[in-house]
C-alpha cells in the first residue's frame, strides 16, 4: 500500500491525461489515411491498373473504387479514350479558335534530307490512342519518350525515299498514310500498345535561307505549266476544228461526186431515151428540139424580131443604130412579118 500511495504522488494526473488524447489523436490519424488509401476513382475516358506489390491483379473501368491501403496496392490511371498528340517542328502554346504555335529551337526535329539530297522543313502532328494500358505502362520504359522517336524515325525515313517536289507538292498525302502504316507497324513490333489515328502534315517548307530562291523557282514551274496548259487548251481547239473542217470539205467533195455521176447518168438516160424516140420519128422529135430550145432561149433575149426567110433587103431597116451600125430606124419605117 506504501508502494501504491508513493506512485501515485508522483504521476500527476494530468499527464496521463494527455497521453491518452495523443493516443487517441495518433489512432484518428492512422484510421484516416489507411480510409483515404483505400478509395479511388477514374476519370471517365481512362482505365484503372491495380498493382499489388507491382504486379498487376486487376483492370477497373471508370467511377470509384477501393484497394489495400498503405501501399499495398496502387493504381495507375490510363487514358484510353483520349486521343492524345505530338507535335514536331512547333508546339501549340495556346488552343482555341485563334490557335497561336510556337517553332522557336524545334527546328533540328523537322529538318530532314529528302531523297535528291535537298532539306525541307517538315512540321507534323501524330494523334493516337492507347489501346493497351498493360503493354503502355510495363512493355517500355519511357513511351511517350520512345514514340516520338520512332515517328522521327518513319518521318524521315519516307521523306528520304522521295525527292522534294514531291514532298512539297503532290506527294503530302502520300507521306502521311505511308508514315501512318509503317510507324503503326513500329508500335506493333516494339508491344507499345499505341494505336496511331492520324498524321497531319502541319506545313512543309524548303529552310529559310533559301525560301526566296525556291518560291522563284515555283513561280516559274507555275508559269511553265499554264503555258503549257494554254497550249494544249490552243491545240484542243485548233485540231478538231481542222478536222472537221477536213472532213465537211471531204464530205462536200463526196457529195459533190456524187452530184455530178448521178447527173451525168441521168443525163445519159434521157439523151438515150430522146434518142430512141428520135429513131422513130426524127422530124418530128428535130422540130420538137428546136421549139423546146427556142423556148429556153428567147426568153432570155430582149429584143425579138421574127422575119420571114424570104424576106430580102430587109437589113437597112432593122434598129441597129445603138449596135454600132447603121442609125436606128424608126418603128414606123421597119417592115417586118411575125408568125
Amino acid at each position: 500500500m506504501d508502494i501504491q500511495r508513493e506512485i501515485q504522488s508522483r504521476w500527476p494526473p494530468n499527464i496521463s491525461w494527455n497521453g491518452g488524447w495523443v493516443l487517441i489523436g495518433l489512432a484518428a490519424l492512422f484510421g484516416f489515411i489507411v480510409l483515404t488509401s483505400m478509395f479511388y476513382q477514374i476519370p471517365a475516358d481512362s482505365k484503372g491498373l491495380v498493382l499489388r506489390f507491382g504486379e498487376k491483379v486487376r483492370e477497373v473501368g471508370p467511377g470509384l473504387h477501393t484497394k489495400w491501403p498503405l501501399g499495398i496496392e496502387e493504381v495507375h490511371a490510363v487514358p484510353v479514350q483520349r486521343q492524345q498528340k505530338v507535335e514536331f517542328g512547333y508546339r501549340t502554346e495556346q488552343a482555341g479558335v485563334n490557335t497561336t504555335y510556337s517553332d522557336r529551337n524545334y527546328k533540328p526535329e523537322s529538318l530532314m534530307l529528302t531523297g535528291d539530297l535537298n532539306v525541307v522543313d517538315v512540321e507534323w502532328a501524330v494523334q493516337y490512342r492507347i489501346a493497351d494500358p498493360e503493354r503502355y505502362l510495363f512493355e517500355v520504359r519511357d513511351p511517350r519518350a520512345t514514340f516520338r522517336y520512332m515517328s522521327q524515325a518513319t518521318m524521315r525515313e519516307v521523306v528520304g525515299d522521295r525527292t522534294v517536289n514531291e514532298v512539297l507538292t503532290m506527294g503530302r498525302t502520300e507521306v502521311a498514310s505511308k508514315v501512318k502504316d509503317k510507324l503503326q507497324a513500329l508500335c506493333k513490333d516494339y508491344q507499345i500498345g499505341i494505336r496511331v489515328e492520324q498524321i497531319n502534315l502541319q506545313d512543309i517548307t524548303p529552310p529559310d535561307p533559301v525560301k526566296p530562291s525556291f518560291n522563284a523557282v515555283n513561280e516559274a514551274q507555275q508559269k511553265r505549266s499554264e503555258l503549257i496548259n494554254q497550249a494544249k487548251t490552243d491545240y484542243n481547239k485548233a485540231i478538231p476544228a481542222a478536222r472537221g473542217e477536213a472532213k465537211r470539205k471531204i464530205q462536200k467533195a463526196e457529195g459533190y461526186a456524187i452530184d455530178r455521176i448521178n447527173r451525168a447518168q441521168g443525163d445519159v438516160a434521157r439523151f438515150e431515151n430522146l434518142y430512141r424516140e428520135y429513131k422513130k420519128a426524127p422530124d418530128v422529135t428535130r422540130r420538137r428540139i428546136y421549139i423546146e430550145t427556142l423556148g429556153e432561149v428567147l426568153p432570155q433575149v430582149n429584143d425579138k424580131w421574127i422575119i420571114d426567110e424570104k424576106a430580102t433587103d430587109i437589113v437597112p431597116l432593122l434598129p441597129l443604130g445603138d449596135k454600132g451600125g447603121l442609125e436606128q430606124v424608126g418603128p414606123n419605117n421597119s417592115s417586118s412579118s411575125s408568125k
